[in-house]
């Protein structure tokens, strides 16, 4: 499994920077130079504040991620790999197939971490921070908040080693997941049939804004992060609200100061508000929609 391209502090079993770093690189600032061209969304704050807000929230969770995550994960990944451990390291299947299904597994099972951190009250303290921002675009994809990272190594360790995922699969799923969420949360507008065609298969940008809507029950839909099957398989797929009608964030949330940086970072460890209730009261709600298909 070891890589041509890897130099001599590249490690062999995982996907080597010199790929993944011009790939998310790229996929970034192609969508953001499309964002330009053609929004979905009209924005709400001006674009370079909130770019430059949300890559400093991500320089933490980077930072969370190199020193605290991959300590952790890879080298139990190693050795899940070396013992054949967990449900694939048991099953005599050949490499790629066990590559392929374990990123399929880990694709799976980070849909359940995700409804998890909406539906858990202490998880939502830390994931809201991602659902504030009041633009949805493709440097949201990159705003989570480095607590919400480091509590996640815990589940992190459970999908390593009860799926039994090797290095490779792991370094693998996770440069897959960030361009896929990359691309989901952008603000592009994709020719309508085209998005139709796409996300029968993989979350799109129209699919997953319905997910940052302020209405909850929207916001309760679209949970996946790479396939969009187990929004299939779990009946949590929802492709019914325009995408004029969205109003993206969260509504206890609506002004542009009350999520600036300092107050992103100390957000999970201070008073909770009612996320979903309005300052001034009541709840953002809409009326069902007549049909399934995607709109507008």
């Amino acid at each position: 499994m070891a890589w041509l391209c890897n130099g001599p502090h590249v490690p062999a079993d995982v996907v080597p920077p010199i790929v993944s770093g011009p790939l998310l690189a790229g996929t970034f600032l192609v969508l953001v130079w499309l964002e330009q061209r053609y929004p979905l969304r009209r924005s709400v704050e001006p674009k370079l504040r909130r770019t430059a807000r949300n890559l400093a929230v991500a320089t933490f969770s980077a930072g969370a991620v190199h020193f605290v995550e991959l300590p952790a994960i890879l080298p139990l990944a190693r050795w899940v790999e070396a013992g054949r451990w967990g449900l694939l390291g048991w099953a005599p299947l050949p490499t790629w197939l066990h590559l392929l299904l374990a990123v399929v597994f880990m694709d799976y099972t980070l849909y359940g971490w995700h409804v998890l951190t909406h539906r858990v009250p202490f998880l939502w303290r830390f994931h809201v921070v991602h659902h504030v921002d009041l633009d949805l675009d493709a440097s949201t994809a990159l705003r989570f908040h480095f607590a919400e990272i480091v509590i996640s190594i815990g589940w992190r360790i459970a999908q390593v080693v009860l799926i039994g995922v090797p290095p490779l699969a792991l370094s693998a799923w996770q440069t897959a997941t960030l361009v896929s969420i990359m691309f989901h949360h952008a603000n592009v507008r994709l020719p309508i049939a085209a998005e139709r065609r796409l996300n029968r298969f993989i979350v799109t940008p129209r699919m997953h804004g319905i997910h940052h809507s302020t209405v909850r029950e929207e916001t309760d839909s679209n949970w996946s992060s790479g396939l969009t099957l187990w929004d299939w398989l779990h009946g949590t797929l929802r492709l019914d609200v325009p995408q004029e009608e969205v109003t993206i964030g969260v509504p206890a949330y609506r002004h542009p100061r009350e999520v600036t940086l300092g107050r992103l970072l100390a957000m999970p460890f201070g008073r909770t508000r009612p996320s979903w209730e309005l300052p001034g009261g009541g709840r953002p709600a809409r009326a069902a929609a007549p049909g399934p298909s995607l709109l507008g």
